[in-house]
């Protein structure tokens, strides 16, 4: 009979990065000090291929993440069955540790939205995204991690918090959570909240990923201070600094760096990984 348990079953509580092509012989040459990889979904479900054939001789080595951007949790028409048939098609081939998707919505009638947009925390909302995810898990037959989104704006009609929308989104459906460091600064810069604030009503407990990526400054309507969540760039020092408030909090979680535009050459990306692994080792210590 055809072994299909996972090689990794685990992320390690270690760097990972997101792979781009560009530098699998990089990887392949020495990794170090990345010890886990990770995808995004909707750009490995085609048939065989070049990018396959690279992800099947990566998995023999490393655990991998494959992190979802297309499913629209947060909707409100029903997930796209065609969609979770591929992602279980991938998720069932690939074997990852871990399986994610973002707190947000991207779709609208028949029209998919390139970007994750936000929802307001009530009751209607969190029935709505519980049973998308229940329909998630079950298809997929694994947990999911659920991602607290970047914020640029807030909901008035709101009645959670939004660390507290999230815990109650896990209770219901037994899911885990990914906590983006970058997205609460940005959130939290925008919003005029503490984002350490942010980091203490947050289940830490339930976090399986942490992420880390970069952000750029800009100016709202009025010439006030607003962060976006780009993913084009090196992680800014505050956020450094709210991941180590973070870490001694939580203790170590795979950690995450995330760089998904402007992409640098490997020894770039491989120094943000070492000052993740550095972050690591003084809360181990």
């Amino acid at each position: 009979m055809l072994d299909t348990s996972p090689r990794f079953p685990n992320l390690p509580a270690a760097p990972g990065v997101g792979y781009k092509p560009q530098h699998f012989g990089d990887i392949t040459t020495d990794a170090r000090p990345v010890e886990w990889l990770e995808i995004h979904a909707e750009n490995y479900m085609g048939d065989g291929g070049r990018p396959l054939a690279q992800l099947r001789h990566l998995a023999e080595n490393f655990a991998f993440s494959v992190h979802g951007v297309g499913l629209s949790i947060g909707g409100e028409l029903p997930l796209d069955r065609d969609h979770l048939a591929r992602l279980k098609h991938l998720c069932d081939w690939l074997q990852p540790a871990s399986f994610s998707e973002h707190l947000a919505w991207s779709t609208h009638d028949a029209h998919f939205l390139n970007d994750l947009l936000p929802l307001p925390y009530t009751d209607a909302t969190l029935t709505r995204v519980a049973d998308h995810i229940d329909q998630v898990q079950n298809v997929l037959g694994r947990q999911m991690l659920l991602e607290n989104p970047s914020s640029y704006l807030a909901f008035d009609e709101s009645t959670y918090a939004e660390p507290e929308f999230l815990d109650e989104v896990a209770k219901r459906t037994g899911c885990g959570l990914l906590l983006d460091v970058n997205n609460i600064f940005v959130s939290a810069t925008n919003l005029k909240l503490d984002p350490r604030d942010y980091v203490d009503a947050f289940a830490l407990h339930r976090v399986g990923e942490i992420h880390l990526g970069g952000h750029d400054e800009d100016e709202d309507d009025h010439g006030a201070l607003l962060l976006i969540d780009s993913h084009g760039r090196e992680v800014a020092d505050p956020v450094w600094a709210l991941l180590d408030y973070t870490l001694e909090r939580s203790g170590p979680r795979p950690l995450l760096i995330e760089w998904d535009a402007n992409v640098p050459e490997w020894p770039v990306l491989a120094d943000e990984a070492t000052r993740a692994a550095n972050a690591l080792q003084k809360v181990a210590a």
